[in-house]
């Protein structure tokens, strides 16, 4: 019989609830599960295909040490000696941790302890710097504590939705179905998408503001000093539980109608209307996401959203309220923890003497940081001019991720000693370690992740641990043990931890603090593993509850009160003659963070196979870039090379490329080497949204695509993606010269053994060329080259490596480039749940299917985690439109 397991996802900070199903033969399937509060039984693309994401191909088995295989003791002591020995030579804050929202909070616990408890140092800091820390460092301005005031449900009970700086639909895809299903439920529901681009989250909304990038300090600004003059404004709340409202509206008020129209780019109509909406909706919810985070002026931006909602009261109630919607699975539990360098644990502050007396005597430490370690940018500066001479990266991958990446790498690269715990073998990071640690990846932990909504959930494991990989924090302990702390750190299983964790929460709390778990100190093993997700606070005595802040104040500032933060809008416009746009990296659908995971699944590659660049279609011409052509970015710290993709989506002057693709899966596209190390002086974010960069054509000789059975060596070549395909491997790429022989490229490439001939076919004049090996009736691989990007059908030559090929004329179609009769090409993957193309879908239109539900009837598109809903929509339309011409 089947054994299910609940779990939870490990991708964004939504938290969804996941049942995991292995059958008597080790098969893994997955699914929504239905009893979790935050998903409901929904699930989105990437966590659809978990279980295709969970092989051991490429992970690290076992520990190394400068290339070659170790054992755990030998490995670990070496860590510990060289830590000790470098604090015992140049003191505690020569040596860092940088650590991950991958993490689970038993993880996040023991590293923060070991390094700020016992090395005594703050130079712990995490990629969640990269997307969480404004809002961190905005919620403790104006709350006194980092508190997400409400919960889901709110942004379904919402009369007025605000999404600023969010692509809901692709970033947080099931929070983004039941905001669409609520507005489905209630048509008066508005929708406002602030965004400088159109993405898909705008296809649900009532109005979208194209805001110039960096303009939203001085929207939110607008607003205030409009709402402070309206029947909106809350003198009594504001009276009873705030301070220096005075101080921020004569700062808002200070912003003409002209200064704004021009901060903003915004049509004096569309910020009345924006205005209006909501000044006349009690119950409005803004959501906020990276678009207001990764800026220069990210923590401004937070407090300027959080003040127009306290003037206005409308914090904590339901359907009221600021909602900071979180990057990482685990970024919310490495907040508790203190896994940021300028933060205590249990949300304490590393600032406040008490606090760190208070934590200090709870963990019996011989030490305590005594002041904020280095945040990420400074953190990897202090690694490259020789500060921070031992470092430990767990779990995330900075080479590819933080800004200036290259110079990020050069840094980690002459670093005198460094340490890698993953579960993959070859990353862009892992290439510089001296020591690899081996860590367990998701299916295998055992532990606590913390979502949005301050909702606590498990993860548990239901695979075999592979080879010696071990958990984080047995590694952390492990080395802390070592280094002399042995009574400190010794944890025998995560429930130990997580209930060392909750009993430091309400360690002399008295509610004077927000984070509060008391009830789950001193949880048995038992209890932990049966652990039902709840919401925190639950203090000691108190049974699970949803719960939101603030309705009736109650702050976390020492007089309960909140803070009006007056603040100023920043300049926004960082292009020159030199470089001309502005570049706003982020994510894509069906990918996450740096590809590890995600890139192991065909399912997910299918959507988009390889990196590119949005460009509105007059810049594309003025610039003399081609739909389909290759694209160079770069600024002063790196360049690119990626597809360039021309959509009126974007908007002038602007390029927007995700920040996924890296030297495992692309030749020269880890956007983040070109993303200089400008930070929000106060949380020390990267301004990852506004990018003064110059765009140009990659001319190529050729281009290329090619299908292989077996994974392609790395090519030879100006220009190469990769991504995993149904059956094997697909390669786009294009070439700066000619090659002389082709054929010897393949087998050097494809590793096709000598004896195999290729099919072929050459036509000098127009310089295509198509080669394809066969062994019996199997497809190894195929090449297609032309003078411009290839067009041949991409699906359906993937489709050819499972096919057979025992027919010559299916030999002959291949090498044609083109489905013969009757096997119509599906088209470009809308769908990745279901594998449905853009021409099946197209296809459906034609056939009467006019509505998103009645494409899914027909095809079963959209019908499993909805995220390409609004892609069938685009399409319909299209086809409806090409019909009445």
């Amino acid at each position: 019989m089947a054994a299910e397991v609940k779990t939870t996802c490990p991708y964004c900070g939504v938290g969804c609830g996941v049942i995991a199903t292995v059958d008597q033969a080790g098969a893994v399937s997955v699914k929504g599960d239905p009893e979790h509060p935050s998903n409901f039984g929904r699930l989105c693309s990437k966590g659809s295909a978990l279980a295709e994401t969970i092989d051991l191909d490429g992970r690290l088995l076992h520990p190394e040490i400068e290339g070659k295989q170790s054992g755990w003791d030998e490995a670990l002591d070496l860590v510990a000696r060289r830590f000790s020995e470098t604090i015992a030579e140049h003191g505690p804050d020569a040596v860092a941790f940088y650590v991950s929202g991958q993490l689970l909070t038993e993880d996040y616990y023991v590293a923060n302890k070991l390094m700020k408890g016992f090395i005594g140092s703050g130079n712990i800091d995490t990629n969640s710097r990269l997307c969480m820390s404004s809002s961190v460092a905005g919620h403790r301005r104006a709350f006194g504590a980092d508190t997400v005031p409400g919960t889901y449900e709110d942004i379904e009970l919402a009369d007025l939705v605000i999404l600023t700086g969010s692509n809901l639909a692709w970033c947080h895809p099931v929070i983004y179905q039941r905001l669409a299903a609520a507005k489905t439920a209630r048509p008066n529901m508005r929708i406002v998408v602030i965004d400088p681009r159109r993405t898909m989250t705008c296809d649900i909304a009532d109005l979208h503001l194209a805001i110039r990038p960096d303009g939203d300090v001085a929207l939110f600004m607008g607003l205030l000093a409009h709402l402070a003059t309206s029947p909106a404004i809350d003198q009594n709340y504001i009276g009873a539980h705030t301070e220096g409202f005075g101080d921020a509206f004569a700062a808002a008020a200070a912003l003409d109608i002209n200064d704004l129209l021009e901060r903003t780019g915004l049509p004096a109509m569309q910020i009345r209307e924006f205005f209006r909406l909501f000044e006349t909706t009690p119950k409005v919810v803004t959501c906020y996401s990276q678009g207001v985070n990764q800026s220069s002026s990210g923590t401004d931006k937070v407090n300027a959203i959080l003040n127009c909602h306290l003037a206005t009261g409308r914090i904590g109630r339901p359907g009221m309220g600021p909602f900071s919607l979180t990057g990482q699975p685990n970024a919310m539990g490495g907040r508790e923890v203190g896994g940021l360098a300028n933060m205590l644990a249990a949300h304490m502050a590393i600032e406040n003497a008490e606090d760190r007396d208070r934590v200090q005597r709870f963990w019996d430490s011989p030490v305590i940081a005594a002041k904020p370690g280095l945040k990420a940018v400074d953190m990897f500066q202090a690694v490259a001019d020789g500060r921070i001479k031992a470092l430990w990266i767990m779990a995330t991958n900075p080479v590819v991720s933080m800004p200036d990446a290259d110079s990020v790498e050069n840094a980690i690269a002459a670093c005198p000693f460094v340490v890698v715990s993953d579960i993959l073998k070859e990353t862009d990071t892992t290439r510089h370690a001296d020591v690899l640690l081996p860590s367990l990846g998701w299916g295998e932990k055992d532990g606590t992740v913390t979502n949005s909504e301050r909702r606590i959930s498990r993860q548990r494991p239901f695979l075999d641990i592979p080879g010696d990989a071990r958990a984080d924090w047995w590694q952390l302990a492990e080395v802390g043990r070592r280094m002399g702390f042995a009574a400190a750190f010794d944890f025998d299983a995560p429930a130990a931890i997580f209930a060392e964790h909750a009993a430091l929460s309400a360690f002399e709390n008295n509610g004077s603090r927000d984070f509060d778990i008391g009830a789950r100190a001193g949880m048995s093993g038992g209890a932990y593993d049966e652990l039902s997700p709840f919401q925190w606070p639950q203090a000691a005595g108190t049974e699970p509850n949803t719960t939101r802040f603030f309705a009736e104040g109650g702050f976390f500032h020492p007089d309960g009160k909140a803070r009006f933060v007056a603040v100023k809008p920043p300049a926004t416009d960082r292009t020159n003659a030199e470089y001309p746009f502005t570049l706003n990296t982020g994510r894509i659908r069906d990918q996450w963070h740096t590809m590890t995971r995600t890139g192991k699944s065909a399912r997910l590659s299918a959507h988009i196979a390889e990196p590119f660049a949005e460009i509105h279609p007059r810049d594309a011409i003025e610039t003399g870039i081609s739909s389909a052509g290759l694209v160079e970015i770069d600024s002063p710290h790196g360049k690119a090379i990626v597809r360039a993709l021309v959509t009126d989506r974007q908007a002038r002057g602007g390029i927007f490329a995700p920040m996924h693709w890296n030297d495992q899966f692309a030749a020269r596209a880890r956007i983040d080497t070109v993303v200089a190390p400008i930070t929000d002086p106060i949380s020390g974010q990267p301004a990852s949204k506004n990018v003064a960069v110059a765009v140009r054509p990659f001319s190529a000789t050729h281009y290329g695509f090619a299908v292989s059975a077996t994974k392609p060596a790395t090519p030879d070549a100006a220009y190469w993606a990769l991504a995993k395909a149904a059956g094997g491997w697909r390669l786009e790429l294009a070439f700066g010269e000619n090659v002389e022989d082709w054929t010897a490229w393949c087998r050097a490439v494809f590793a096709i053994p000598a004896e195999i001939e290729p099919l072929g076919y050459a036509d000098p004049q127009s310089g295509d060329l198509r080669l394809a090996f066969f062994d019996g009736e199997v497809l190894l691989a195929a090449l297609f080259l032309a003078r411009e990007p290839v067009a041949v059908a991409r699906n359906w030559a993937i489709s050819q490596l499972s096919a057979s090929h025992g027919d010559l004329r299916k030999r002959f179609a291949l090498v044609a480039g083109r489905p013969g009769a009757g096997r119509p090409d599906p088209g470009a993957t809308v769908c990745s749940c279901f594998s449905v193309g853009v021409n099946q879908i197209a296809a459906a239109v034609r056939g009467g299917c006019h509505s998103v539900e009645a494409v899914g009837k027909e095809t079963s598109a959209g019908t499993n985690c909805g995220s390409c809903r609004s892609e069938i929509g685009r399409i319909i339309d299209r086809c409806l439109a090409a019909a009445a011409e």
